[in-house]
Parts: structure tokens; C-alpha cells; sequence
């Protein structure tokens, strides 16, 4: 891809999250406790879930390979932290679902297809051509040690924040319950939380426009979220507790 239609694509790619996270704060994506049978055919939650991410780290994975010569350490990291990230989402997250999980609609499938390869593409093509970027010297810049420092903060708190939710699904007998212990003393929401902190890492550790882009997309789909879980939960549960915010703990 040349360089003029790489940025027309990114440009695109920009504006696309910006609409989208307009939107999403007038109707909740219709997967997970916002599904109805209206919204169409559907699949399997956890085959769809798997299917859907599985993109994400094989196409990464294929690109790098495929298109460089020799990779510099940085790249490697890079490459590493993907792949950690998302071998987790695809096919270890999806077994901490409940086994009566909804159906996943096939056009939220669809649609999460096409962004998991675009975006894997992307990052990975960028990290790719930039190679004299990622020397030995971005090993010790403070943007490479901050990102580091917060993607695996990020991801700490994500995952921990999915096994509490995934422990109170095991001791729960109701549908669905209010989670509490770690981060949820203080959001609804700490594994978007922890989801965002990972991009944010990731965009200072690689420093590009991509994955700027990326983390626009992040927050596009999950701010909403929050909103709406946060919402939800207050009109589901008359004890839900009142100091918790949606997202950020204090302030919303």
C-alpha cells in the first residue's frame, strides 16, 4: 500500500470512529445484554465471539511476516504485545462467558470481522514500514517505557476485572448480578477501563497516527458502553451503589 492511500485509508478510518461513537450514544451495539431477536440472524455468542476476534491476532501476525526483512527488537515487542492481548480476547475470554451466553447477531459479526482485519492491518503495516522508528534507541525512550508501563497496567486491570465478573457468574444464580471487589468499588465498567489504558500504551509505546487512530476507535465503542452498563445497572438494581461512576473513578 503506498503511502498516499495508506493515510487516504487512515483519514477514512478516523472519521468512520467518529460517527460511530456518535451514535452509540443513541442506541446500544445489540450484542451481550442489549440483544433482541429483532435485531436478525445469529450465532453462536461464543463461536461468534471467537470468530470475530480471531482476525485481530492472526492477520497481525501474517502481515509482519510477511512483509518484513529483519525486525528490530521494538518490532518484536510489538509484535509480542499484540499478539498477548489478543490470543487472550479470542480464545481464552470467551470461555469465561456464561454457557447460557446470547447470541451473537450475525451483522454485529460481520461487522466486527471487517474491523478486527482492518485495524490488524493497519497497526501492523504501519510498525512494519517504520522501521527506522523502532531502532535500539526506542528501546529506552520515554515513550516507548510509558506505553509499556501502561499497556500491562491496562491489561492487569482488564483481565482481573473480567475474572471478578466471571466469578460472580459462577456464584450467581440470577441472570445477571452486580459485581463488586477491585475497580468496581468505583466504576461500573473497569475492564473498558483497563481495555482503553491498554491503547493508550500502545499509543505511546509505538507513537503513531494508527494507533491514535485505534484508541479513537476504542473509546468510540466503549464510552458509550459504559454509559449505557452504568445506566442499566441503576434501573436494574434499586441497591446498586451510588458512588460508582461509569468509567473513571470520580469524575464520570
Amino acid at each position: 500500500m503506498s503511502d498516499t492511500v495508506f493515510r487516504f485509508v487512515l483519514i477514512a478510518w478516523i472519521f468512520i470512529a467518529v460517527a460511530v461513537f456518535i451514535s452509540l450514544f443513541f442506541i446500544a451495539a445489540p450484542y451481550g445484554r442489549y440483544f433482541k431477536r429483532s435485531f436478525g440472524p445469529a450465532v453462536n455468542g461464543k463461536l461468534g465471539w471467537i470468530l470475530m476476534e480471531t482476525p485481530a491476532p492472526l492477520l497481525f501476525a501474517t502481515v509482519f511476516v510477511a512483509g518484513i526483512e529483519t525486525a528490530t527488537i521494538a518490532q518484536i515487542i510489538f509484535l509480542v504485545l499484540w499478539e498477548i492481548h489478543y490470543i487472550d480476547r479470542a480464545f481464552v475470554y470467551p470461555f469465561t462467558l456464561r454457557s447460557s451466553v446470547k447470541p451473537l447477531p450475525l451483522a454485529v459479526l460481520i461487522t466486527g470481522l471487517a474491523f478486527n482485519s482492518m485495524n490488524a492491518y493497519l497497526n501492523s503495516n504501519y510498525i512494519i514500514m517504520n522501521y527506522s522508528q523502532y531502532t535500539d534507541l526506542w528501546l529506552h525512550d520515554i515513550r516507548f517505557l510509558i506505553g509499556l508501563a501502561l499497556f500491562f497496567s491496562g491489561f492487569i486491570l482488564n483481565r482481573y476485572s473480567d475474572y471478578i465478573l466471571y466469578r460472580t457468574r459462577c456464584t450467581s444464580r440470577q441472570e445477571y448480578s452486580v459485581p463488586n471487589g477491585g475497580f468496581y468499588r468505583w466504576v461500573s465498567c473497569p475492564n473498558y477501563l483497563g481495555e482503553i489504558v491498554i491503547w493508550i500504551g500502545w499509543t505511546f509505546a509505538t507513537w503513531s497516527t494508527v494507533a491514535a487512530a485505534f484508541l479513537l476507535w476504542t473509546i468510540a465503542n466503549l464510552v458509550p458502553r459504559a454509559r449505557s452498563h452504568h445506566q442499566w445497572y441503576r434501573q436494574k438494581f434499586d441497591d446498586y451503589p451510588k458512588e460508582r461512576h461509569a468509567l473513571v473513578p470520580g469524575i464520570w
